[in-house]
Formats: structure tokens, C-alpha cells, sequence
């Protein structure tokens, strides 16, 4: 029996993942995991190995994956045994990978190719793919693995590790796709292959005058309708195919069932609020009042991500802050001779092709910037000077009243409004602001009274309001959804970043803030000194150009 007439519960494949020495070629493997799957579940013991092919990695890919080149030296193996044993593990089976097209195309194919190593197994499908589909309309984005894992509270495993995010990806499959895909009758290993090569687009128009709608829309907005007809009649082939895709979809009239998360079953109060944490629920027809519920607890998932990501963010920045403090001078002076070199540059360039009343402008210029430049920095002074670590009370007490306004006015509940929204989105810089600032009694303020708030800030009045039109409310629900999607990336990547690790190591060593100051310190005092010497070997040509110094300075 070929592997096309198998049904998917009888079909044997590989999932794997790599890590890297970064993303751009030449790109080396550093740890390959796989596990043999059939069908939707994981079948025997894993593969994992770390590479040792002698290769620099830079910092910031060392942060995220964690390997680096000593390590490599001491635990890995030569690629040619890694890939041997690699073969082996496979055999002939296909290779399926979150992101097929970066694992396969970009990485193992050419590292195969210049090691002379031939293609181990056949190809298999993209699961990001699979994965963009079946959950659309939500999330929203790119599907970041680390953030769908967060999102559906899959098990935490070794995040940007090839083996921890290949368990990652079966959890995935496992407990959110498979009832996603059979819902679908996508029933044999053919028809899930076929399904993620078909022509599709995202149900949230991705670009354009319509950025962010939904395209169903376009049932009830004319506008929205006549740009898809447009689109579909564009001479750009591409164009014209995304028109047409989605005015068939529209043709065709099957919205999209509404996918929920146990958690958000057990909150709307259902009869499916005993679902087992390993299944999604899926609702054909919802109930208004059901959809309210969701609505709800959605509200409450945004608050706590938002709140997560805001505390991360804060305390990330208030570590800045002080490093900065130690280090501003520096930043200043290095920064403007920076400014002065490439105004030096710039004049000299306008002198030599234009003349001298050219190269004149060039001089005004530089003042304006300049002028703003150091704006910016007595900004970020004065932030730098105000910035005052909250006690463990005051942030409770901030956190509390935050999340309770937060859920109750977040912008993204009038997306469809954008009047309304705009009022929202006022209230919600103003509640920030006083979050981040620590301004409690001005929290208070909002939380006590916030349609007299808004009037008295001259922004209108907030009209709360209770919609029954279930269509809305199913646009809310999943544009609350994207949002918590859009703020899980943002959390993520805020992790991901240099300013969040050296946050994370001076709160576990508060001695190292000193450490890593005067390091920065000595980079940038080289930095400073190989300006001025350029910016002085400019002044000298310009002077013999001129017979005059040159007009700018520091």
C-alpha cells in the first residue's frame, strides 16, 4: 500500500527542528531533534544531537538558543557521524518541520550539499502551514511556535531548542490541530499534504486600504466588496488570483466554526465546560450569551497577558535606565561625534561636486539636527532621573487596578468603530501612562469615574454600550483573540532581546549592573576615539580646502 492510500493514523513521518549559527548563508546546524510520529502521535524515542563544525556563533544567537562555541567543542560531534545516525533514525520516511521551507531549504538540503552527505528521507509537509490554516481567523501574525504554545497553554518545554520545540510541535499537533484537521476530513496523510499546498489567504486582509478586516465583511461593506472585485480585475497576475480567491470564498458563504480553548469553555458556562484539557471545543452555532461569556473571559486573558508583558517591560526598562545613568555622557559624546563625522563627510562630498555655497547648507542642516538630537537626550535624561523603582506593595496595588481597567476598556472592542476606538485607545495611553509612571491616584481617578475622566481630558464620552448583534460580537471575540496573540510575540520577543537579559542577570546578581557598565564603558571610549580622529582628519581637509576651520564642532 503506498503512503498516499494510508489513512493519517497509519502514516509514519519525521518532525524536526534545528538550531543554528544564525540565518544568514552559509548556515550551520549546531542541534538536530526529531521524533518519529504516526500520525498525530509521537512513536518510540526521540533523536537529538549537538554539531561541532567549528564555527563562531554570534552573541545574539547564542542568547536565544544558548549553545556556544566552547560548548560545542566539549558536548558535539562531528556532522558527518550527527547526519549518519541522523539517516538511520529515518530511513525513507518524509520530513515534516515547523517552518519546512527555512529547516529543509535553507539549512539541511545546502549543509548536505557541501558536506557531500546524500538527502536523508523524502519531503513531507510544512506544519506551519497546516498550522496558519487551521486556526484562522485567529490567531492573527505569524504563528511564532513560543507564542502558540503560551496561547493554548501547552506544556512548557525547552523553548529554541531543536528537541524542546519538535515536543513543542507535537503538542501542537496533538491537542490543537488534530480536532482541527479531522473536523476538516483531512483523514490521510494525501489529503494533509494537499491541504497545506492549496491556494490560500488569511481570512484578516493582510495589506492595503482594508488592512486588519476581515474579509467576510465584505458581505455588508460595499466598499470592502467593490476593493476585492477590483483586485480581482488587477493586470498583476498575483493581485488578481488574491482577489479572486477571496470573492469565491465569499461566494461559497461558510464562515469559519469558532474554535475555543477548555478554558474559555469552562468560563462561557457551556455544557462542554467539563472538556478534557487535551481536546478544543468547537462551536457551529454559539449562543449570544455564550459569546458574551468568552467575551469575557477573553478580556480577562487580554488583562493578564497585557499586565505580563507591561511588568516585563517596566522592569526591563528601569534596568536600562540605570545603566544608562552610568553611561550617558558617553552615549551624548558619542553620539555627536558620530553626527559631526557625517556632517564632515556630507560637506566635503557638496564642496567637491557643488561648490562652497552648497556645502554652506549642509552646515544649517547639521545645526537643526543637532538641536533635535540633543532634545532627545535631555528627554531621556530627565525619564533616565524620574524613573523610581516601585516596592513589591505599590506594584501589587498598581497591577490590581490595571488589570481591572484594562478588561473593562480595551480599545480592541470597538475595532469596527473607529471613532469610538480612538476614544478607547485615548483612555487606555492614559491608564499606561499612569502605570508606568506609577501615578496610583490617577488610576484611582479612571477607575472611579472614567466617563468624567474622559470629558474632563475634552475626548468625548466613552458610550458603553451592550451589542446583541452576534456578528459583532464573534468580530470582537476574535479580534480580542489577535490581540492576545500580538501581545504573547511582543512578550516574547521583549524576552528574547539583549535589554531583557541583562535585566534578568543583574536581578539574580544586582553587583553585575557595574560590571556590565564599565564594559559597555570601554566600548564605547574606543568608539569615541575612533571618531575624534576621524572627525579631526576631516577638519584638517576641509581647512586646506577652505582656508578656513571648519564651521561645525562639537
Amino acid at each position: 500500500m503506498s503512503r498516499r492510500d494510508l489513512t493519517m493514523k497509519d502514516t509514519p513521518w519525521i518532525l524536526v527542528d534545528t538550531e543554528t549559527t544564525g540565518i544568514r548563508p552559509p548556515i550551520f546546524v549546531v542541534e538536530i531533534g526529531a521524533q518519529r510520529m504516526r500520525g498525530w502521535e509521537p512513536e518510540g524515542p526521540p533523536f537529538q544531537r549537538l554539531l561541532n563544525q567549528n564555527r563562531d556563533i554570534p552573541p545574539e544567537v547564542a542568547r536565544v538558543h544558548g549553545y556556544t562555541k566552547e560548548i560545542l567543542e566539549r558536548d558535539g560531534e562531528p556532522a558527518e557521524a550527527v547526519y549518519e545516525a541522523f539517516a538511520d533514525y529515518v530511513g525513507d520516511l518524509p520530513l515534516v518541520s515547523y517552518n519546512l521551507q527555512y529547516d529543509l531549504d535553507q539549512v539541511l538540503l545546502p549543509e548536505w550539499r557541501r558536506l557531500g552527505i546524500d538527502q536523508v528521507g523524502i519531503r513531507g509537509f510544512c506544519a506551519l502551514r497546516l498550522t496558519q490554516r487551521l486556526l484562522d481567523p485567529v490567531p492573527a501574525g505569524n504563528c511564532k511556535l513560543q507564542t502558540l504554545r503560551q496561547y493554548y497553554r501547552l506544556p512548557q518545554r525547552g523553548a529554541h531548542t531543536a528537541l524542546g520545540d519538535v515536543e513543542t510541535v507535537v503538542d501542537l499537533l496533538g491537542q490543537v490541530l488534530r480536532p482541527l484537521a479531522e473536523q476538516r476530513g483531512l483523514d490521510s496523510w494525501q489529503s494533509v499534504c494537499g491541504f497545506t499546498i492549496q491556494d490560500w489567504y488569511p481570512t484578516r486582509i493582510a495589506f492595503g486600504k482594508f488592512k486588519d478586516r476581515l474579509f467576510w465583511d465584505a458581505e455588508t461593506d460595499s466598499a470592502l466588496h467593490n476593493w476585492l472585485v477590483g483586485l480581482s480585475q488587477s493586470t498583476n497576475r498575483r493581485n488578481a488570483a488574491i482577489g479572486r480567491w477571496y470573492l469565491s470564498q465569499l461566494a461559497e458563504g461558510k464562515r469559519p466554526d469558532m474554535v475555543l480553548r477548555p478554558a474559555e469553555v469552562s468560563a462561557s458556562n457551556g455544557d462542554a465546560g467539563d472538556a478534557p484539557s487535551t481536546a478544543l471545543v468547537i462551536y457551529t452555532d454559539p449562543a449570544i450569551e455564550e459569546v458574551k461569556q468568552l467575551i469575557a473571559a477573553a478580556r480577562t486573558r487580554l488583562a493578564e497577558v497585557e499586565a505580563a508583558y507591561m511588568t516585563a517591560r517596566a522592569r526591563t526598562e528601569f534596568v536600562t535606565s540605570r545603566l544608562y545613568t552610568r553611561l550617558r555622557d558617553r552615549y551624548r559624546r558619542r553620539d555627536r561625534l558620530a553626527r559631526l563625522v557625517e556632517y564632515r563627510r556630507r560637506y566635503m562630498e557638496t564642496l567637491l561636486q557643488d561648490g562652497e555655497e552648497e556645502a554652506e547648507s549642509v552646515a544649517d542642516a547639521h545645526g537643526a539636527a543637532q538641536a533635535s538630537m540633543d532634545a532627545d537626550y535631555d528627554a531621556l535624561d530627565r525619564d533616565a532621573d524620574s524613573r523610581v523603582e516601585p516596592t513589591p506593595e505599590q506594584e501589587q496595588e498598581i497591577k490590581a487596578l490595571w488589570l481591572k481597567l484594562v478588561k473593562t476598556y480595551h480599545p480592541d472592542q470597538y475595532a469596527n468603530e473607529p471613532e469610538k476606538q480612538e476614544r478607547y485607545n485615548q483612555l487606555m495611553q492614559a491608564i499606561n501612562q499612569a502605570k508606568d509612571k506609577g501615578e496610583v491616584a490617577i488610576l484611582h481617578e479612571i477607575a472611579d469615574d472614567p466617563e468624567g475622566f474622559v470629558q474632563r481630558q475634552g475626548w468625548g464620552t466613552l458610550a458603553l454600550d451592550d451589542d446583541d448583534d452576534l456578528d459583532r460580537l464573534r468580530h470582537l471575540y476574535e479580534g480580542l483573540q489577535s490581540q492576545i496573540i500580538t501581545l504573547l510575540d511582543r512578550l516574547n520577543d521583549l524576552q528574547e532581546s539583549l535589554a531583557f537579559d541583562i535585566y534578568r542577570r543583574v536581578e539574580a546578581e544586582p553587583d553585575l549592573l557595574d560590571e556590565i557598565a564599565a564594559r559597555q564603558g570601554a566600548l564605547l571610549d574606543t568608539e569615541i576615539a575612533t571618531l575624534e580622529t576621524e572627525a579631526q582628519q576631516l577638519a584638517t581637509e576641509i581647512e586646506e580646502l577652505t582656508g578656513q576651520p571648519s564651521r561645525v564642532s562639537l
